[in-house]
């Protein structure tokens, strides 16, 4: 386990712009893929690695004691893998970071394990320097880091029963004496809004598709959010995909 900044930071841990950096935490089991990572990260003004893991069984203890911003997850570790890792922040921190699955293989089932569990986004080990520190910048500001495809692809796989899903449609109502599940207490719009986030495509774009201000379909995302339980988009999307509301493909 390394602590300490090894960051281009300033004093106190802040950046020429006078604003806190993203703080980040790095957990992979390969030496070389953490210098690696930490290498590209604190060579950016607004972001330093405060931290870094060999397995799951270390980040855990060492999120909650440094309170990073971003976790870099490795989903294959030793000991406590990294699905079981974000398990534990997600459940067991009342303000858990947000979570970055980093993996080798964007078909597989850990990584969707990890979505579902909570993480925020996935990115693979092959990405260009230029293409992770956007990504942490991304989840950092509270955002998903999705690929629509990619995770269909997944949920196609992993998360989505043969069975197709019966039950009514947003804002249709459901049948007398049962109660409603999260996917049917949303409103049509909101359906459509679920749909359109399935796609990836952000809330710029599903104003345009949908003929509304962007302010509006940020308070239709946020009521999505609220009624299927969902942290954030990805978590909305993988909940669309297994109820059978969006179907992959």
């Amino acid at each position: 386990m390394v602590n300490g900044s090894g960051s281009t930071a300033g004093v106190d841990g802040v950046a020429a712009g006078g604003t806190d950096p993203v703080r980040v935490v790095i957990a992979d089991d390969e030496r070389l893929v953490r210098t690696g990572l930490r290498v590209v990260i604190d060579a950016e003004p607004d972001l330093t690695v405060v931290g870094e893991a060999a397995d799951g069984a270390e980040v855990v203890p060492l999120v909650r004691e440094l309170r990073p911003d971003v976790v870099l997850m490795d989903v294959r570790m030793p000991g406590i893998d990294g699905i079981r890792a974000t398990e534990q922040l997600i459940g067991g921190m009342a303000e858990p970071p947000r979570i970055l699955v980093v993996t080798t293989f964007e078909h597989d089932d850990h990584v969707y394990d990890a979505l579902r569990a909570g993480a925020a986004g996935f990115l693979l080990k092959r990405a260009r320097a230029e293409e992770m520190v956007q990504a942490v910048r991304l989840i950092a500001r509270g955002d998903s880091l999705l690929f629509p495809a990619a995770v269909r692809e997944l949920a196609l796989r992993y998360g989505v029963s043969s069975a197709r899903d019966t039950r009514p449609a947003p804002g249709r109502g459901s049948a007398p004496g049962r109660s409603r599940t999260p996917i049917e207490r949303l409103t049509e719009r909101e359906g459509q809004v679920l749909r359109l986030m399935a796609a990836g495509l952000s809330n710029g774009e599903i104003a345009a598709k949908l003929v509304l201000s962007q302010e509006t379909i940020k308070t239709h995302v946020g009521s999505v959010l609220a009624k299927l339980g969902a942290r954030d988009r990805t978590q909305a999307v993988i909940t669309a995909y297994e109820s059978g509301f969006v179907l992959p493909g």
